[in-house]
């Protein structure tokens, strides 16, 4: 995964979407972000890093949690931005890394009128998988209508 959104587009994305909250302390950022799909990365740093010299698991959470909740909320318009909340956080880690670039990728499996359904993946710089996990979301109020509903979600 390239970053592929021009810096100062990405900058407003991040601010936007990921604001300036836990998150943002954490270091993600968006590098890409479509309908039905979001596209982070994280720059391992010292302060990611568990006793064990490995990205701590909740770093990785924090990280799969994000990604996966911005791919059901893209709707192209700043004009009409979506919030969601965390109903439900499956995680499986699947490796190790202590150094490099995290790369996670969510994708929107199912959505509905309220609640929509994400996986993501998470790999490291050479691409081995480092982590992935299933989330269930529900827009929160005044996010749940058609005029800001990704249009490939619609019922």
């Amino acid at each position: 995964m390239n970053s592929t959104l021009p810096a100062e587009l990405a900058e407003a994305l991040n601010e936007s979407a990921i604001g300036r909250g836990f998150a943002a302390q954490t270091g993600c950022r968006i590098v890409a972000w479509r309908d039905g799909c979001a596209e982070l990365e994280l720059d391992i740093e010292p302060r990611h890093l568990n006793r064990g010299g490995t990205v701590h698991g909740g770093v990785l959470a924090t990280l799969i949690d994000v990604t996966g909740a911005l791919a059901g909320l893209y709707t192209g318009s700043p004009e009409h931005p979506r919030k969601a909340v965390t109903l439900s956080l499956n995680i499986s880690y699947t490796g190790q890394v202590s150094a490099g670039t995290l790369h996670a990728r969510g994708k929107v499996q199912s959505a509905g009128r309220s609640v929509f359904f994400s996986r993501t993946e998470v790999f490291d710089d050479e691409g081995h998988p480092i982590a992935h996990g299933d989330a269930v979301n529900r827009y929160r109020r005044g996010s749940e209508g058609a005029s800001s509903h990704p249009s490939s979600l619609k019922e």
